[in-house]
């Protein structure tokens, strides 16, 4: 019964977890270039019980004897990078990739990151940032006297400045891929930064390499479900309820147990 006690314990730390992670995907519905997180699970120890008075030749004749688990813990939380679906802004500087791919950001602090969040501004000088400021990797400057700016789909930014009748390239957006995308580790504002899991970034030009391609205009939203994540909330919410009736049913056997050797 103390057995149960702390096994039926684990499971509800481990749908607390996976309620916290889902109350996370829902709180971030609105958010562009969010990614779905899963919460994954690991079963713990077994214990092989044998009965009194058996013998250990009888055990080792019995490949597998009877067996009780000691619960569950947390160990992953994955990253899902099925893509969103696109929203139309009439910015032409906001830009989604179709496909596989991220956009490299280069932060305040010079660190390189990834992100699937298209939406970009210019700044002051003419660069193209986020909406925090951070720069485009590589850099690409708008003239300040541009009339209108087009991306193309292998990512080349053309702009049409007064005066001129042919438009002028300025840059192109590169792209990065991930042997292991799930790898990743999120450091927030829709932000991941490579790790031993994820392997090295490898740039590309958008449409090769089976990179994506760009369109600009449309910013890729959340992939969050919110009809797939309630129903993973009332599974997580009946999961935790079934533990929390062992706990109440082992403390009435204590109890009972009690009563007979008083």
């Amino acid at each position: 019964m103390l057995r149960a006690l702390y096994t039926a314990a684990s499971g509800m730390e481990a749908q607390q977890l996976n309620i916290d992670t889902i109350a996370h995907n829902l709180a971030n519905i609105n958010t562009s270039g969010f990614k779905l997180r899963k919460a994954q699970f690991q079963d713990l120890l077994y214990q092989n019980i044998r009965q009194a008075g058996a013998s250990n030749t009888a055990t080792t004749e019995i490949p597998v004897g009877l067996q009780v688990g000691l619960g569950t813990r947390p160990i992953a939380s994955d990253i899902i990078f099925s893509q969103g679906d696109f929203s139309n802004t009439g910015n032409p500087l906001d830009v989604v990739i179709q496909g596989q791919g991220f956009f490299q950001i280069k932060q305040a602090n010079g660190q390189i990151a990834y992100s699937r969040n298209g939406s970009f501004h210019m700044n002051k000088d003419g660069n193209i940032v986020t909406s925090d400021g951070d720069l485009l990797d590589p850099q690409i400057t708008i003239p300040q006297d541009q009339i209108g700016i087009t991306i193309g789909t292998d990512g080349t930014i053309t702009v049409k400045q007064a005066g001129q009748t042919q438009a002028q390239t300025v840059g192109r957006i590169e792209l990065a891929s991930f042997q292991n995308p799930s790898g990743l580790e999120n450091i927030g504002k829709s932000l991941f930064i490579p790790t031993q899991s994820s392997g090295e970034a490898v740039t590309g030009t958008p449409g090769e390499n089976g990179l994506g391609t760009t369109l600009s205009g449309y910013v890729e939203q959340s992939n969050v479900s919110v009809v797939e994540e309630m129903v993973n909330m009332i599974i997580s919410q009946r999961a935790y309820e079934a533990n929390s009736k062992v706990i109440r049913t082992a403390d009435e056997m204590f109890t009972q147990a009690n009563n007979v050797i008083r």
